[in-house]
């Protein structure tokens, strides 16, 4: 069985984002080699998520109002959490949205279902951001 390991860094310009980042992840799957297996991509912040979805703009708006309904980001004196900070809404948002996906390959490529991509959720941006891919397979 052979793994592969690879940070992807994003530079994030607003404090809440959504990028689709399948392309990137094909691009590291055809850097391991592995046809079939399994890759995990996680976010390595705790206000950013990893999740799938359709990339639809009218539905990223509508995740954007569902969860700023659910954790507003203000007033920042909502949260306990932002005594020293004013991101308590960006923890509440990435628990929903969650960590991570795992996604199967097959034959060299990503098993989705129709209209699926995966996408990295930016809460808490305006700086550098990062995800983790790990591959594992033959």
């Amino acid at each position: 069985m052979k793994s592969y390991r690879k940070e992807l860094w994003f530079d994030i310009k607003k404090r809440r984002e959504f990028i689709n980042i399948t392309a990137e992840i094909r691009n590291c799957l055809s850097e391991s080699g592995i046809k079939e297996g399994f890759v995990l991509v996680n976010a390595m912040h705790i206000t950013a998520s990893v999740f799938i979805n359709d990339d639809e703009s009218g539905l990223h708006h509508d995740f954007e109002i569902w969860l700023e309904g659910l954790a507003p980001e203000k007033p920042y004196s909502r949260y306990q959490h932002n005594s020293y900070e004013d991101n308590g809404d960006a923890h509440l948002k990435r628990t929903i949205m969650g960590r991570e996906v795992v996604v199967a390959i097959t034959k060299g490529k990503l098993d989705f279902g129709p209209w699926e991509q995966i996408f990295y959720g930016e809460f808490d941006g305006k700086r550098k951001k990062r995800i983790l891919v790990k591959i594992i397979g033959e």
